[in-house]
């Protein structure tokens, strides 16, 4: 009997051991798939301020995800295998801070790609810092088209483009949003315009508003949120494909940033995420940055704001908060596939030591932790940044793809939920971007690295290889070409 006893104490104490190592999340856990990565070389302008960024899509219809790269004064093309298909020198309108320097924001491509004329021909467009809209021929990079641009009285130009559908003929419409030319700029002033309109000898818009509740920090974007075929305008408030305001949020702060997906399949449609920042009762007053510091520690104590939206062209879903920390960031995506709807992930505000916490599909907390507590050993204590959700390994769970925060550093992909690493990669990476580039359905990990372009492929066998594309998703495909930092 003792030595029956003795034998079930030290399986036991194995057994808690094996346990404990695999519920480690400082270490990566046993599920760290095997990935190539595939090294394009680029002959990029030298890094500077975070301006720029790159985009996936088919520039010569050999239906293979190719790579447009911006930088200031720059646009770039390469072919899905490597090869360099053109570059041209161009005023193109990016920016870093939006609410400093103008749309579109920190880490923003500034362009599209789509076949805007209808000739069977990819089309790159981009605004330019002098009032210009210009469309190239995406196998070459020559000018098809430049088109001189007025923007509304009180801006400085048209600052961000979205190739739209606003009237059910397909992507032949482009959206335009301008900010105030103010001390804190917002992008309130949006137009619509058709291709027809466009090569007008003055291109008048199907309609245009001043009055639009713009992200902050980032551009519109627009999707098909009711399934008519048509784009709405997504901000804190709703535009139809006509013009009109569908809908709007009780917002009090300014939105960080906004995702659209298919978050609560039980609703018809697709729902928009919005981050509050801010809100509520400010009793400090003044301009001063005392001021401003006072009010923040007061609305992270006390405060009403910081909200998390969920809502769509008809209604306000929920709205939620974890302790009214500010979220600040999020990545959507079904991270527990056991559940019905999606799951979101929350930053945080934290300058240093992140406290992510997490959300249902029905606004209901579902974990909470210290980024410190979960990140690899080196780790930078800033945390995380350029988060996206990502499908790596094909099984239908999503993942959360992201970079070192405030540096050219590693890059990762960790579980939201729990936190746990699940990929480590040592890198110099400026930028991440998430896309399916090799076809197969799932994501690979796109790193700009100096002059060089990183892609992470995952080696594993694709369990679900004949799943639809990703591409044939109208909210995917807006979602890859009008990201930046604050909403990739």
């Amino acid at each position: 009997m003792a030595k029956r006893l003795e034998i079930f104490v030290v399986l036991l104490l194995i057994g808690s051991i094996a346990l404990a190592f695999f519920y480690n999340t400082k270490s990566p856990s046993a599920f760290n798939p095997h990935f190539e990565r595939r090294v394009i070389s680029l002959d990029l302008p030298e890094e500077d301020e975070g301006i720029g960024g790159v985009i996936a899509a088919d520039l010569n219809n050999d239906h293979k995800m190719d790579f447009v790269i911006t930088k200031p004064g720059y646009l770039g093309a390469w072919e899905n295998s490597g090869k360099k298909i053109w570059s041209v020198k161009a005023d193109i309108q990016i920016t870093k801070q939006s609410e400093y320097n103008g749309l579109p924001g920190w880490h923003a491509p500034g362009v599209q790609v789509g076949d805007i004329d209808a000739d069977n021909v990819a089309e790159v467009l981009f605004l330019t810092t002098n009032s210009y809209l210009c469309i190239l021929d995406g196998r070459n990079g020559v000018i098809k088209h430049s088109i001189e641009l007025r923007s509304p009285e009180g801006t400085e130009r048209w600052e961000h483009l979205v190739l739209s559908n606003f009237r059910g003929a397909g992507d032949h419409d482009l959206l335009l949003q301008a900010t105030e030319d103010d001390s804190y700029r917002m992008g309130r002033y949006i137009a619509a315009f058709s291709w027809e309109s466009l090569m007008g000898e003055l291109p008048v818009p199907l309609w245009e508003r001043d009055d639009f509740i713009a992200c902050a920090h980032s551009g519109a974007r627009v999707a098909d949120l009711n399934g008519d075929g048509k784009d709405e305008v997504l901000g804190g408030s709703v535009i139809s494909p006509e013009g009109k305001k569908m809908f709007q949020i009780p917002l009090e702060g300014h939105i960080d940033a906004i995702t659209v997906k298919d978050i609560r399949p039980d609703i018809p449609g697709l729902e928009v995420l919005a981050l509050e920042e801010g809100g509520g009762w400010n009793p400090f007053k003044g301009t001063t940055k005392l001021t401003y510091y006072l009010n923040r520690i007061y609305d992270r104590i006390l405060g009403t704001g910081n909200r998390i939206f969920l809502y769509n062209q008809e209604q306000l879903i929920w709205m939620a908060d974890y302790r009214n920390k500010e979220p600040q960031n999020s990545a959507v995506g079904d991270f527990i596939p056991m559940n019905d709807g999606l799951e979101i992930w929350c930053r945080s505000r934290y300058s240093t030591h992140q406290k992510p916490f997490t959300f249902d599909g029905e606004g209901n907390l579902l974990s909470r932790y210290k980024m410190n507590g979960v990140a690899p050993d080196g780790w930078t204590n800033r945390g995380v940044e350029e988060i996206s959700a990502i499908h790596w390994d094909g099984s239908g769970k999503q993942l959360c793809a992201a970079k070192e925060r405030h540096k050219a550093g590693n890059i990762a992909i960790f579980d939201p939920i729990k936190g746990t690493f699940h990929v480590l990669i040592g890198a110099k990476a400026d930028r991440i971007y998430v896309a399916d580039v090799q076809g197969d359905w799932r994501e690979e990990l796109i790193a700009l690295c100096g002059n060089q372009l990183h892609i992470y492929v995952n080696l594993e066998p694709n369990p679900n290889s004949s799943h639809e594309s990703l591409w044939s998703q109208n909210w995917y495909r807006r979602n890859k070409m009008t990201w930046n930092y604050y909403a990739p």
